[in-house]
């Protein structure tokens, strides 16, 4: 059986040289206020919550253009490393205390101890009463691998696992007390697995104003989805779903 989940984070991943302006961003539109930053060169923060634990964090890389990445916080990180390995992930860097894995497909993500976080953030209340909330990590895969990911998504975290509302979307659903959802998108192109964030949006035109007022830029739409562009140049969706629940209207 897989160690439980006990929590998860999300991670922004962006270029040191853009990691101020990406921070000041993602808190402005989370509703959050930056910890001290750790690390050698100052590289991860994380994005703190008045009256509720953190569930996004931030890194400022030294190479390539960013993304996402997901931490799964568990009791015994060696345990979850172990149901990894069993699923084909492999080791690419292990810490004191916690591990850097990658999935089948290419996906990197962390195992992380968890230390009793328990306590939700809230969504974050615009004006006119619209809400928003990040609250999930779209993995963006290959034909190739997107099976393989769905298998292991799935099978590592024992979330409810089922398909999306259109047939190239996956969901890997954790339980309701869970900051941080799972969604596999199968690409039309072969191209290297990478990850982004999306947030769920009571009106995504609304959300988006808001969003271009703090310095974001509109990249494209899909069939019912908004691609942004951070000021750091990350690329993030607006989606229409409800932040409380996660769900899809209806």
């Amino acid at each position: 059986m897989t160690e439980p989940i006990r929590w998860t984070y999300a991670f922004i991943d962006r270029p040191m040289k853009e990691f101020g302006p990406a921070t000041d961003f993602w808190t402005a539109v989370t509703g959050t206020r930056l910890s001290e930053p750790r690390g050698d060169r100052g590289e991860f923060v994380t994005l703190l919550h008045d009256g509720a634990d953190a569930c996004v964090k931030a890194q400022g890389v030294e190479a390539g253009d960013g993304g996402a990445h997901l931490c799964l916080a568990v009791e015994a990180v060696p345990a979850l490393v172990e149901s990894a390995r069993r699923l084909s992930a492999e080791i690419v860097a292990d810490h004191d205390g916690w591990t850097v894995l990658r999935s089948p497909g290419g996906q990197l993500f962390c195992a992380v101890p968890w230390h009793g976080e328990s306590a939700r953030p809230p969504v974050v209340e615009g004006p006119s009463g619209v809400t928003s909330r990040l609250d999930q990590v779209c993995l963006d895969l290959a034909p190739a691998v997107y099976d393989a990911e769905v298998a292991f998504w799935s099978e590592l975290t024992g979330w409810e696992s089922h398909p999306g509302a259109l047939p190239e979307f996956h969901l890997v659903k954790p339980s309701a007390a869970l900051p941080i959802r799972i969604l596999l998108q199968r690409l039309d192109t072969d191209r290297p697995t990478s990850a982004h964030l999306d947030v769920a949006c009571s009106d995504i035109e609304a959300v988006r104003t808001r969003h271009e007022d703090l310095g974001a830029t509109l990249v494209g739409r899909g069939a019912h989805w908004a691609v942004m562009r951070d000021p750091s140049g990350g690329t993030y969706c607006l989606t229409p779903r409800d932040p409380r629940t996660g769900s899809l209207p209806g």
